[in-house]
């Protein structure tokens, strides 16, 4: 049978129809026929799948509930036999509240387990004392039936959850999307809840081979999705009860490894801890700290598996949530708002995963040229001339800069949309002197719109008071908070009318400042004071019956009301969107004034965001630590979908080191999204305020950067294309090697370039991983072959290690000190041969900045291949652009011999040839848009 079909057959009190023809080979459960085993309760005997429903499936299913000894000791009375049943590591908290002393008598009253550990369970920390039951009850599904593209179930539950009003009836909605998506969706049956606005492309067929099979247990219901290949079980929701109160959702799973990723944004390791970890999603404003909730929201996960697959799953819910992990391996969604909205991706390599996430969240959007050059920003520049002066001081040492940025010090007290007209007067000047010598201006923009102006007149908050475009309390009115520059409204930018609004104000200051991009901060919303000036309402969506493990233990805090009115609906469902719906706005507003791709870098994010801005990750420290975590950082918001991301380069607040710095700005030359920046009241840490050497191998690393343009410009192509990664985990290209699925102090460039960094004080070596095969020194060719092994590297001071992946073709180009100057220079294609002598790489070239030259066809793209010593240039598409631009040197690592000629088109061609089996032909002078062949005998 296909294994896109559902059986759906008789339970132990009826048969379920089925509403499509039952597909052939389907085995029906025969009327008197003895039960099949429990899960909990009973596994429905229906599979997405060939093959029968074998009793290791239903092993798999029962895993947790296995009579098993409990390990260690326990304090109070003997619990009940059933409670023992439970080993510790599968214990699934009945009674999370963290405000809570957790007593017998407390948890006794939910009907759960009770078994005081040992060890304190202060913060929550390590075995929950209190966990459900085997037979805690759960939903029952009551029926199931087959649609043309989808299954469509009822749940029900005939005893009350301990969370106040509980919803009786569930629907279940299945869709078997394509092959390798599946998407699980659970609601009210009767009434509508809020939704996520996504607009996520819905399937138009049924998966015809789906790569998965699923199967129910009907009492109590739950979820076992398998990998069909390897009958891996990826999601077993039978592991304890589903709960769907009106602000209190809850469901849990096994987890076939402990390799898991995601689940932002957090401040750790790129992979978490499964020892009893809680990952709190609730857009906060807070310099990065681990264990904090952190900026943005984005509940979804990538796992890895044994043998080297990848599965990811994400829950389309933007309400305050936590997800708990424990030690099983296993995990609890927990969410107080909304709908269990779950898509799952099958991969099966991790890449895939990641590519299929984004089909349905959107593929990010092709960032400008000019935005992958390097960045420099401070607060407390002082004055538009304090800031010429920086930029001139770059010029003069003639250090690579694309982008000069403000601070909040430009403003007009601190005001939205206006500009200090004494110590910024000459802003409008520099910008134009910035754009004269090929330069972008970006600065600062906050939502919060001052609400009391003592020089009369403020349009902003005048005419977003007059059009009712800002939160407001339940009364009704503004809500009033403090950012800057004190008193505030805020823009709800859930509005359609709040979008045209920003946009007027953004031309009238354009006219005044032609900015090229736009930095939006302090989007959480963040506010001074928890709630408004008035506080907040009492009401349960201030004071919920749950609170997930919020900073502040508190919706409120640092934000405004919970209970805010927006036009979209109450803030409780949007706080975690509002960054991403103020970065649509500035889009679109960025499109309309300028009509070319729009920049913006905001802090706060949500899935989808990458369609619309980048990401840096926050006000972090001029700490050793902090230059770490922007590693593992980094890393997570590619696996979101946001690949034009990066770190404040030497460190936010406090002093930096001139070491520290020049080690930052080796390591930030390869963030995908690369700015200096740091506080006031601090000293200055752009390149220039360094000695000769530290300012020299700075400049060296930018430089470097900048040879590396186009190859950096064709993986953005690839992201915006299909989803690719730009900056990219080991193990997602070398995902059956075990020893790279922990790795987050090295990282690569598409599959091509590894970069590893010196991320400690007072070394001269760095010690990287370096996978299995021929690997070539990025500036020598000189090659290296490892068996997938750690090795000690020479990093002075100086030098960044940076190798080449055999097999690969990276394109190069002599660099300029600006991206506009660098696209001018001839191309060095760099071949890094593998061990059979092949190699491929390609090349995306347009204009740089216009809308949509993919779309439009306004682009040139080239395919570079060698065999058999054969080097050819393929153009798969021209355009004009191309013409301007020449390659004039073909590198070729990895020779084994000197050759006795090369032949350029059938020409012979010079050449020069090293000892390291480097081969370099130079002088090509060959067009872009012209294909070529190039071969050494």
């Amino acid at each position: 049978m296909s294994r896109g079909d559902t059986c759906i057959t008789r339970t132990m009190k009826s048969y379920q129809k089925l509403t499509t023809p039952q597909p052939a080979g389907c085995q029906v459960e025969e009327e008197g026929a003895a039960p099949m085993p429990p899960a909990r309760g009973r596994m429905a005997p229906c599979w997405v799948g060939s093959g029968l429903l074998v009793a290791a499936v239903l092993l798999s299913t029962i895993t947790v509930w296995v009579l098993r000894q409990v390990s260690g000791g326990w304090l109070g009375p003997t619990p009940p036999p059933k409670c023992l049943l439970v080993p510790e590591s599968h214990r699934f908290d009945c009674y999370p509240e963290r405000q809570v002393v957790v007593t017998q008598e407390l948890c006794e009253s939910r009907g759960c387990c009770f078994i005081q550990s040992p060890l304190p369970a202060e913060g929550k920390q390590g075995v929950p004392w209190c966990f459900y039951p085997p037979d805690f009850p759960s939903y029952t599904l009551e029926s199931l039936n087959q649609t043309a593209l989808s299954m469509v179930g009822l749940l029900v539950r005939r005893e009350k959850a301990y969370y106040p009003r509980d919803i009786e009836m569930l629907r279940l909605d299945v869709e078997f999307e394509t092959d390798t998506r599946l998407h699980i969706k659970i609601t009210d049956a009767a009434n509508p809840r809020y939704e996520v606005p996504l607009d996520v492309p819905r399937a138009m067929k049924r998966a015809e081979n789906p790569i998965y099979s699923l199967n129910f247990s009907w009492d109590p219901f739950g979820v076992l999705l398998r990998r069909t290949a390897t009958g891996t079980v990826l999601l077993n929701t039978t592991v304890a009860p589903l709960i769907f109160a009106d602000q209190f959702l809850q469901i849990s799973t096994s987890l076939p490894s402990r390799f898991l990723y995601g689940l932002g944004e957090h401040r750790g390791s790129l992979l978490h801890s499964l020892d009893w970890n809680t990952l709190t999603l609730w857009a906060r404003d807070v310099a990065p700290t681990e264990s904090f909730n952190l900026y943005g929201a984005h509940p979804f996960y990538l796992l890895m598996e044994e043998g080297g697959d990848a599965h990811g799953v994400f829950l389309l819910n933007s309400n305050a949530m936590e997800v708990a992990l424990q030690p099983a391996p296993g995990l609890t969604w927990r969410t107080i708002g909304g709908v269990l909205d779950f898509y799952v991706f099958l991969g099966p390599d991790p890449n895939m995963v990641i590519q299929q996430y984004q089909q349905v969240i959107g593929f990010p959007a092709m960032p400008p040229l000019w935005a992958l050059g390097f960045h420099l920003c401070r607060w407390g520049y002082g004055s538009s001339n304090g800031t010429w002066q920086t930029v001139r001081a770059m010029r003069n040492y003639q250090i690579p800069q694309d982008a000069q940025w403000n601070d909040i010090d430009y403003m007009d007290g601190y005001r939205d949309f206006t500009f200090d007209s004494q110590k910024f007067a000459s802003l409008p000047s520099l910008v134009e002197d910035l754009h004269k010598h090929g330069q972008r201006y970006v600065m600062i923009l906050d939502p919060g719109i001052s609400s009391t102006n003592p020089h009369g007149s403020y349009w902003p908050f005048d005419e977003g008071l007059r059009r009712g475009l800002f939160l407001n309390t339940t009364q009704g009115q503004p809500l009033i908070g403090k950012v800057w520059p004190g008193y505030t409204a805020f823009a709800d930018f859930s509005n359609p009318d709040t979008h045209q609004w920003w946009l007027e104000n953004l031309q009238h200051f354009h006219a005044h400042v032609p900015f090229d991009g736009l930095w939006i901060d302090m989007n959480e919303p963040s506010n001074f004071m928890d709630g408004s000036e008035d506080g907040c309402p009492p009401g349960e969506l201030d004071s919920p019956p749950y609170t997930p493990a919020v900073l502040g233990d508190s919706l409120s805090s640092k934000t405004v009301c919970a209970s805010a009115k927006q036009k979209a609906s109450v803030h409780y469902n949007l706080h975690n969107l509002y960054g991403l719906m103020e970065a649509k706005a500035t889009a679109s507003a960025l499109i309309q004034i300028r009509g070319k791709r729009p920049f913006i870098i905001s802090r706060s994010t949500f899935p989808s965001q990458g369609r619309y801005s980048g990401h840096w990750l926050g006000d972090n420290r001029s700490q050793w630590k902090d230059m770490y975590y922007s590693i593992p950082g980094l890393l997570s918001f590619s696996l979101f979908g946001i690949p034009l991301v990066g770190a404040d380069i030497c460190g936010f607040s406090g002093s930096t080191s001139e070491e520290l710095c020049t080690r930052w700005m080796q390591l930030g030359a390869f963030y995908p999204f690369a700015r200096n920046h740091n506080t006031q009241n601090e000293k200055a840490q752009d390149p220039t305020v360094f000695s000769p050497a530290a300012r020299t191998a700075m400049k060296d690393v930018l430089l470097t950067r900048y040879s590396l343009l186009p190859f950096l410009y064709t993986l953005f192509h690839h992201a915006h294309l299909q989803g690719d990664t730009v900056a990219r985990p080991l193990f997602f290209e070398f995902p059956q090697d075990v020893a790279t699925l922990g790795l987050d102090r090295q990282f690569l460039w598409g599959r091509s370039l590894l970069v590893t960094p010196v991320l400690e004080p007072g070394v001269d070596s760095v010690t990287g991983y370096v996978p299995q095969g021929t690997w070539y020194d990025f500036y020598t060719g000189s090659s290296v072959n490892s068996s997938g092994e750690m090795l000690k590297m020479s990093a002075p001071l100086e030098h960044l290690n940076l190798h080449i992946r055999e097999g690969s073709i990276l394109p190069t180009q002599k660099p300029g000190t600006t991206s506009e100057e660098t696209r001018g220079n001839p191309l060095r294609l760099i071949v890094a041969l593998s061990s059979s002598a092949t190699a491929w790489g390609d090349l995306f070239w347009d204009d740089g900045e216009s809308l949509d030259t993919f779309e439009r066809g306004s682009y040139s793209y080239l395919v570079f291949n060698v065999t058999q010593n054969i080097f050819t240039s393929t153009v798969l598409h021209g355009s004009t652009e191309a013409t301007n631009v020449t390659i004039g040197t073909l590198s070729i690592f990895g020779v084994q011999k000197l050759p006795s000629k090369v032949l350029l088109n059938g020409q012979e061609k010079p050449f020069s040839y090293l000892d390291n089996q480097v081969l370099t032909v130079s002088d090509l002078g060959i067009s872009l848009s012209q294909g070529f062949s190039l071969q050494w005998l």
